[in-house]
Formats: structure tokens, C-alpha cells, sequence
């Protein structure tokens, strides 16, 4: 594909900006809340702010942040990152505290931060990534499960994990071939349901439509079943066999820019894969991978590496995702093929048909 695949793979660092405030409110918990305001003026004051952090210290400013934070936060996205930005110089940094599901109980947190990417400065500048723990005296202490109290110095804060662990898919959702994996809270604040169809060997991001959807779909002009997220701008397909709608894509602007709208690879099911069901998902998809001794969270050896289950196209206008009704209602694509229209294809730039094997680099995310 004729992307920016780099763009695409930065999420250990990636915190892009966007309300953080969003997620809270979009959230059912939140919901009889009232909306919040935000203001221009406090945006001037903060870009216009003189006062100096030490950008270049990466545990000095986790010292910062983690003292920043209320007594309990919620982490909503599923790979446990807890994203935040701050303006410092006129520069805005995005940046993220996360538990990883595979080392948070050996008493880790990850944390990294860099100045904001846009379109017309694709870079990570002045990028920290830090790995701490006792030796840096950094204590993650498991209180209960999915809650975790992450201590330095005299400050303390609880990190409540998403538990979606009773979330599934309802009734008639799943064809008879398909496997569900696990509920997905997207950074977006969407949520879905990651699938995987053991006939065909293909992944699907379902939207969770059991919650209320933070956002507002539109259908295209050309078809209703193509429906586009005016906030997010996620695209979806109306499936015609099932009662559900389908990721087919994200805008390719966010996706260049490692924003909160790049779509939900990135926020995979940790807390809630059931053994080794997602390894042997990637390992069916991909089995020239079989020997690389990935672990059930889909990591290599080294944790450096996490395979990348991406099968939405990147788009720029409407007219990119028509191929999907054109796939999906075309005589010619045999019946038992019928899903594979909705993954996207290597072989054709942005286009449907064939499952992306992409991986992901964990340390650029």
C-alpha cells in the first residue's frame, strides 16, 4: 500500500492530542454528565506559556505527569495505554503511561512522550521512551484485578482498567465460521468486537453497536451501506448477510499522524484473550510466522515486535471505499468468498479482497 506504514506503526510513543476529556464523556459511565467547555482562551494561554519542563529527562517527566494526575484515573483503551499532551515552548506533546498486559505484574510501566506529529511534519521530535520499575523507584502494585497503583516518590495514583470482560457479541452477530476474540475500547472512545473467520483465515474489526456509538455515521452518496464517522471518520460496512457493520478504512490523514483516529489496531483485546487464541489466529492468517517463537499476545521473542492485525484500507474521499459495495455485490465473487471484500488487499493498493499481514513495531506506537 502506498502509505506511510512508518506513520502507521508509532504507537508505544504515539499519544496524538485530541480531547482526552472525549473519552471520558463518551464513555456510558460518564454519560449523565455534563458536557464540557472548552475554550480558545485557555488554548492561547497554554501555547503561549513560558514556563520550562525537562523535555529531556524522560523520568523527570514522568515524576511530572504522574504528579499531575488525580488519585484515580481511568485507562479506557485496551492495550492499557493512558494517553495525555501538554503544550510546552509553543510546541504540543503527546504522550502515554501504559500497562502492558504481559509485564505490568513484573512491576513495569511503560512511558514515553515526543512533540505532536501533523501533516506537514511527519516526525518524532525530541521522542522519550522509558521502561521503569523498582530499580528506577517506580512501584506497580496490583490491587485488584484490571487495578493497578503506580507510586514514585510521594505521589500515588490507581489505574482502573477497562473491564469490558462481560462484553460479547449478541446474538446473530457472528457467522458460523467466526471466532470472537475479545471486546475492543478504541482510543477513539468506539467501541468493537475483534473477529477472526476460521474458514477464511481473515480478521474483522465489528462495531459494537450494543453501546451507544461516540459518533455520528453518514452514508456516502453513492450507497447507504458505507457509512462514515463524522467525528472519527471511521468507515463501516453495512453487512447484507448479518446484523452488523464492518471497519472497511480510516481517514489516511490520521493514520499518517498517529492521532486517535487511526483505527483500532492498536487497541487489541489484551486483558481479555483467552490463552493462546489470538496466537493461533495470527499463526492461521500467517503461518510463515510459526517459527518465530511469538508469544499468545502476538509478540516476538523479544517483545520488540507485535504483529499488526490491520485489514481497513486507508482513504482520502468517498470514492476510495465504493470497491467494497462493488466487491460485495458483485456476481462474480463466489458466496463463500463474500467476506473477503471487506479485508483489505497488499497486492492492490487500498484495495479489498486479501488479508494484511503487516506488523507492528511495539517500541513506535
Amino acid at each position: 500500500m502506498a502509505v506511510d506504514i512508518a506513520g502507521r506503526l508509532m504507537r508505544e510513543t504515539r499519544i496524538g492530542g485530541f480531547l482526552l476529556a472525549l473519552l471520558l464523556s463518551a464513555s456510558p459511565a460518564a454519560s449523565a454528565e455534563k458536557p464540557k467547555l472548552y475554550t480558545n482562551e485557555s488554548y492561547v494561554e497554554d501555547v503561549n506559556n513560558r514556563a520550562s519542563l525537562p523535555i529531556g529527562d524522560a523520568k523527570a517527566m514522568f515524576a511530572w505527569v504522574l504528579g499531575e494526575l488525580p488519585d484515580r484515573v481511568k485507562v479506557y483503551p485496551t492495550e492499557n495505554y493512558y494517553y495525555f499532551y501538554f503544550y510546552h515552548q509553543g510546541s504540543r506533546y503527546a504522550g502515554n503511561i501504559r500497562l502492558d498486559a504481559a509485564t505490568r505484574d513484573e512491576g513495569k510501566v511503560n512511558f514515553a512522550y515526543y512533540v505532536d506529529m501533523n501533516e506537514w511534519h511527519l516526525k518524532e521530535d525530541n521522542r522519550q521512551y522509558v521502561v521503569l520499575g523498582k530499580d528506577d523507584g517506580v512501584a506497580v502494585e496490583k490491587v485488584a484485578p484490571l487495578l493497578y497503583r503506580v507510586s514514585y516518590g510521594d505521589k500515588h495514583v490507581l489505574f482502573e482498567l477497562n473491564d469490558l470482560s462481560g462484553v460479547k457479541p449478541p446474538a446473530g452477530v457472528l457467522g458460523a465460521d467466526e471466532k470472537f476474540l475479545g471486546p475492543i475500547m478504541d482510543e477513539s472512545g468506539v467501541r468493537f468486537f475483534l473477529v477472526f473467520n476460521e474458514k477464511l483465515k481473515i480478521f474483522h474489526y465489528i462495531l459494537d453497536e450494543t453501546v451507544p456509538l461516540a459518533d455520528e455515521l453518514f452514508p456516502t452518496k453513492k450507497t447507504p451501506r458505507i457509512l462514515i464517522g463524522r467525528r472519527t471518520g471511521f468507515a463501516f460496512y453495512q453487512d447484507q448477510r448479518l446484523p452488523r457493520k464492518i471497519m472497511i478504512a480510516a481517514f489516511e490523514a490520521n493514520v499518517h499522524v498517529n492521532n486517535y483516529f487511526d483505527g483500532p489496531f492498536d487497541q487489541l483485546p489484551d486483558n481479555f484473550i483467552v490463552g493462546d487464541e489470538l496466537r493461533n489466529a495470527i499463526l492461521a492468517e500467517s503461518p510463515e510466522l510459526k517459527d518465530e517463537g511469538m508469544d499468545r499476545f502476538g509478540h516476538t521473542p523479544d517483545g520488540s515486535i507485535r504483529y499488526l492485525i490491520g485489514p481497513y484500507i486507508f482513504y482520502r474521499k468517498e470514492e476510495d471505499l465504493y470497491q467494497f459495495d462493488a466487491c460485495a455485490t458483485s456476481k462474480k465473487v463466489p458466496h463463500d468468498e463474500y467476506y473477503r471484500c471487506f479485508v483489505a488487499d497488499p497486492e492492490e493498493e487500498n484495495g479489498p479482497r486479501i488479508p494484511l499481514p503487516f506488523l507492528k513495531d511495539k517500541g513506535r506506537r
